[in-house]
């Protein structure tokens, strides 16, 4: 998952917990706790466009790896949420949790986006390392993004049918009508049989 909120520029996240990378290197394994304050769950409702986020924990594992120049990040996230019924609007109460995990780099290990690297496809996304600038490390930013993430697509409330969204739903309609008409058809009355086609459908029969 990529950070959306550079450290560097742009707005600030709205739940920030910062970890400097070398206070990681120094012990080689660090432990942490955190929680949204209520000002920050509000905060990210609005972002995730959720009706409201009730409670938001995550614990976060901090190592060093790779000779002290990465870190490797894994946490787990619980949180209470209320997304709103794609179907009736009324509002729907969910928990959710989510286990996580990213790799950060120093930027110059990281090769920028302009750079031509071919990505092995069997290579997981959180081993590819993502930069951290300053050498600091927003657990609190890829907690809420990892959130993001978790979130039911298509919730409903308790009760309401709703099977969701099929990729083949529909294609069959647009390939009729895709289809072009013929010569025959040019004209005609949707509404009414085609006299040509009936015609023709005559001099078979006889």
């Amino acid at each position: 998952m990529r950070n959306t909120h550079p450290l560097s520029a742009g707005p600030a996240p709205e739940f920030s917990r910062i970890v400097r990378a070398d206070a990681v290197h120094r012990d080689g394994d660090l432990v942490e706790t955190i929680e949204a304050t209520e000002a920050e769950r509000k905060a990210l409702a609005e972002r995730f466009e959720l009706e409201g986020i009730g409670r938001l924990t995550a614990r976060v594992r901090l190592r060093s790896v790779r000779g002290g120049q990465m870190v490797r990040v894994e946490g787990e996230l619980e949180a209470d949420v209320v997304q709103t019924c794609v179907v009736t609007l009324e509002p729907v109460p969910a928990q959710v949790s989510d286990r996580f995990g990213a790799l950060f780099a120093p930027e110059s290990l990281v090769p920028s986006e302009e750079d031509e690297i071919e990505i092995d496809p069997n290579v997981a996304e959180e081993d590819i390392p993502e930069a951290m600038t300053n050498g600091r490390i927003d657990i609190g930013e890829l907690t809420a993004q990892h959130l993001s993430l978790a979130l039911d697509p298509y919730p409903h409330a308790e009760g309401v049918a709703f099977d969701g969204y099929s990729e083949g739903e529909g294609e069959g309609e647009e390939e009729e009508e895709a289809v072009a008409p013929t010569d025959d058809d040019a004209g005609a009355d949707p509404e009414k049989p085609n006299p040509f086609a009936v015609l023709e459908r005559l001099k078979r029969q006889n």
